[in-house]
């Protein structure tokens, strides 16, 4: 059985496309309400923040994914991260589950440093603490050896169906209407991008690997980084549309968090778009030679057969 824990967002949507294609055993979907991605999944509904439906959910799994997300809310980060990490460290422990992690990069510094597996965390603002402090809870409990996990590391999305980044909802949405994409910060800086379909494939090929388990993995994206102009040019090529953008300055976006939550709740990550964003992936592209990486332009090309 392999379970997946938020099931509803695209990365848990695409691993059970990935767990059905590559691996044998039953797929479950977990989530508050969750939907089949292939036919025979089986559907569970609950919710992590209670132990008991934890447990439930877990329960006769021999690798759990967790790929559960939360909005973009800080209140909520802090009071309900914690409590689904341990709820999930403890429900995988009982039941003797291994534990596949979705990590993002939120507590590393937000500098022009190359960023390894080996990068200490510093994080800039709450929500990078959070991630940090739930990423350490997982890691001494691998240590202990109360539970066997891996930690799968993404940077800044890209990619189809309802990809939820800010680059998808700033850059490629607009352009793909034919609108004015917008940039944080600059334009001119390098960016470390994954492509959604990648992520997920990787983290099922790391999860299916037994010597993988006990450690941390950067998943694998393209070395060919772009600036987010070269990037809005590519997708304007590829889309058919105008390469229109507006570079928002940090006063700007100061001033729009006056009268939206939203972007409130963004303005600690806008430091790491000042700088080049150095991801990189190179343990896992040596341990596994055979993962082909999406190169950008074929992920935009994917995005705009998608109408």
């Amino acid at each position: 059985m392999h379970t997946i824990l938020g099931a509803s967002g695209q990365i848990g949507r695409e691993v059970a496309r990935n767990l059905k294609q590559d691996c044998a055993g039953a797929i479950r979907l977990v989530s508050r309400n969750p939907r089949k991605v292939n036919d025979s999944d089986e559907l569970l509904s609950a919710d992590l923040l209670d132990a008991a439906q934890t447990q439930q959910a877990v329960a006769g799994s021999q690798t759990v994914y967790l790929t559960a997300g939360l909005p973009m809310d800080t209140q909520r980060w802090v009071a309900e991260w914690p409590v689904m990490m341990r709820n999930v460290i403890d429900a995988c422990g009982r039941h003797d589950a291994r534990l596949v992690y979705f990590d993002n990069t939120y507590m590393y510094p937000q500098t022009a440093e190359p960023q390894t597996e080996e990068t200490p965390f510093r994080p800039h603002g709450v929500k990078g603490r959070v991630r940090g402090e739930i990423t350490h809870m997982l890691q001494e409990a691998m240590d202990q050896q109360r539970v066997q996990a891996t930690i799968c590391r993404a940077p800044e999305f890209y990619g189809p169906g309802k990809t939820q980044s800010i680059t998808n909802s700033t850059v490629i949405a607009p352009l793909k209407a034919g609108k004015q994409a917008k940039v944080f910060v600059r334009d001119d800086t390098l960016r470390t991008l994954i492509y959604t379909p990648d992520a997920s494939r990787a983290m099922v090929l790391i999860g299916n690997t037994e010597d993988a388990y006990g450690q941390s993995w950067h998943l694998p994206c393209d070395d060919a980084r772009l600036t987010y102009r070269q990037f809005i040019e590519l997708a304007a090529e590829i889309f058919g549309t105008a390469a229109r953008y507006r570079v928002l300055k940090p006063w700007q976006l100061r001033l729009a968090g006056l009268f939206s939550a939203q972007v409130r709740d963004a303005a600690e990550l806008l430091p790491r778009y000042a700088v080049d964003n150095l991801f990189v992936s190179d343990k896992f592209k040596q341990r596994f030679p055979a993962f082909r990486v999406t190169p950008i332009r074929e992920g935009l090309q994917a995005m705009a057969l998608e109408g």
